[in-house]
């Protein structure tokens, strides 16, 4: 045979042979190294963004068929650019983050990475599974919708968790604050753990938490976070929460949204928490005392907010610049606590405070009290406070120092409706 045609016939074969190899690749690529992802019961690369309701385990079927065209009908793979497809873009995801490596490594991620890399390019070059028709029957993946794969992300979560429970962290006094003379002497006295709002700030104070025993995921309510405050476990720094209040709510609502997430309460978009219009909260040393209180709000639930006066406007804000609420000592005929500022979201007050120290300016302002008489938040630990809870309001003045002994104090005599 001239060498020509033999060159040909060589070339025909390693073509033919070529051909079969790379029809054979993506069952052998899924079976080495996808299926060992599914059978895995080590978190996967979806843990770097993603608290749960979403693993790498669910866009995977036991079929290297039936998984390629599950993905491909969900506009997962680029055929024509299979470095592209989205399911990779979706594991690589956080792959440069130094702080979410979480449950896993970087060099766990890569392998991930690689090895669905290798299998997606392996199938788009198999004309067989490329061009495969869209079965009768397409097995569905085991992925959760949208809303709630993004509720459970992980920059959502230090949104919520900023937004709701930082704030509240003055509500302790600093003894939990890490770095605070207060914290110090009691890291001293019982170690680190006490020392669980981190400086390092909300996130770093989150990841703290869902790495603790402070949140009860079988029992919420009894989670340390709540029994301690509350007084039910035993506490060095006494009862700073009670059912109901602003604290409390926080507190409970967050762990409860954690728990519902861990645990896949979260299966469709409607079970999701109701997202609500609330103001940017503020947590300040500013403290505000009512005295001498009557004896008909001694020992009940007392809320407090605050309006400043509007010069341009001559009249008062419309909204609350400032809240807090704690239950009335009677015994002592006064009501004290720290002060959360309130601003509107993208408003320049809250752009002012998100990067500087929230503070009140001096001046004159009005206070709105409401007390829990029929103590209908004990009942209810969701219920709130309104217009049928509404004992009076006063104006007053005040220059706002911080600190426990420099608080603003309005004589509660004049509190009228």
């Amino acid at each position: 045979m001239k060498p020509v045609l033999i060159a040909l016939a060589c070339a025909a074969m390693v073509l033919g042979f070529a051909s079969t190899v790379r029809a054979d690749d993506a069952a052998k690529v899924f079976e080495e190294r996808i299926v060992p992802i599914f059978k895995s019961p080590n978190p996967s690369s979806c843990t770097r963004c993603h608290l749960a309701a979403v693993d790498l385990k669910d866009y995977i079927l036991p079929s290297a068929k039936d998984t390629f065209l599950a993905l491909r009908e969900q506009g997962l793979i680029d055929l024509e650019k299979p470095e592209n497809s989205k399911i990779l873009k979706l594991i690589n995801r956080g792959a440069d983050d130094p702080k979410g490596a979480g449950l896993i490594t970087a060099k766990q991620q890569k392998a991930e990475y690689e090895a669905f890399a290798a299998w997606v390019k392996a199938c788009a070059a198999d004309p067989a599974l490329r061009d495969a028709p869209k079965p009768d029957k397409l097995l569905a993946l085991s992925v959760k919708p949208v809303e709630v794969v993004r509720h459970a992300r992980k920059d959502r979560m230090v949104e919520s968790f900023e937004t709701n429970i930082w704030p509240v962290r003055f509500r302790c006094m600093n003894c939990h604050t890490e770095g605070t003379p207060q914290n110090d002497k009691l890291v001293k006295e019982n170690g680190e753990r006490v020392a669980w709002f981190k400086k390092a700030g909300p996130e770093a104070t989150m990841e703290y938490l869902l790495a603790s025993k402070l949140i009860d995921r079988e029992n919420p309510e009894k989670s340390l976070l709540l029994t301690k405050p509350l007084g039910s476990v035993k506490h060095g720094g006494g009862i700073k929460f009670v059912v109901g209040d602003q604290g409390y709510k926080a507190f409970r609502a967050w762990i409860e949204d954690v728990v519902a997430i861990e645990t896949g309460k979260y299966a469709k978009a409607a079970d999701l928490p109701k997202p609500e219009a609330n103001p940017k909260q503020f947590g300040t040393d500013i403290w505000l005392k009512l005295a001498p209180t009557p004896d008909a709000w001694g020992d009940k639930l007392l809320q407090v907010d605050l309006y400043a006066w509007d010069a341009k406007a001559g009249a008062w804000e419309k909204e609350p610049i400032a809240t807090s609420d704690r239950v009335v000592w009677g015994k002592g005929k006064q009501w004290q606590h720290t002060l959360t500022l309130l601003a509107e979201p993208g408003s320049e007050r809250a752009k002012l405070w998100a990067t500087s120290k929230p503070v009140l300016p001096g001046g004159k302002y009005l206070v709105k009290v409401q007390s829990d008489s029929s103590e209908k938040t004990k009942k209810d630990w969701k219920a709130r406070l309104g217009p049928d809870e509404f004992v009076g309001q006063t104006e007053f003045q005040s220059r706002w120092p911080e600190g426990y002994g420099s608080m603003t104090v309005v004589d509660a005599a004049k509190v009228q409706r």
